[in-house]
């Protein structure tokens, strides 16, 4: 690596006058903006493709999120209408339950009456 400093100048013997000192600061001012405005592009470029990105992905795990529950709902449905058979005793055994809720309900019907007509009597 070598001590001297680049000063810009291609030779040491080299002087610039004004007018080359002036129009060599417009042509870097130049560069200076170009590289600017480059750099401004590819940012505003690189975003856009960050943002199609995330906008992306949102979407598929919008699309996966439908496809799951879908699945779990049919896999719900499916268990659901998987229907075990009873057996014969398990079926007598509904029946009289059946049959004694049945009752129960009629006689609980009936209870009401026998309390209005209880009442009519007293009045």
């Amino acid at each position: 690596m070598s001590d001297e400093i680049d000063t810009g100048a291609d030779t040491e013997d080299e002087v610039r006058t004004p007018e080359e000192e002036a129009k060599h600061k417009a042509e870097e001012r130049a560069e200076r903006a170009e590289r600017a405005e480059r750099m401004q592009r590819e940012g505003a470029q690189a975003m856009a493709e960050h943002i199609a990105s995330i906008k992306a992905v949102d979407e598929r795990t919008v699309r996966l999120r439908a496809l799951r529950l879908a699945k779990e709902a049919s896999d719900a449905q499916a268990k659901a209408a998987e229907v075990k058979p009873l057996t014969k005793a398990a079926a007598a055994k509904a029946a009289k339950a059946a049959e004694k809720a049945a009752e129960k309900a009629g006689a609980e019907k009936a209870a009401p009456k026998k309390s209005a007509a209880k009442a009519a009597k007293k009045a």
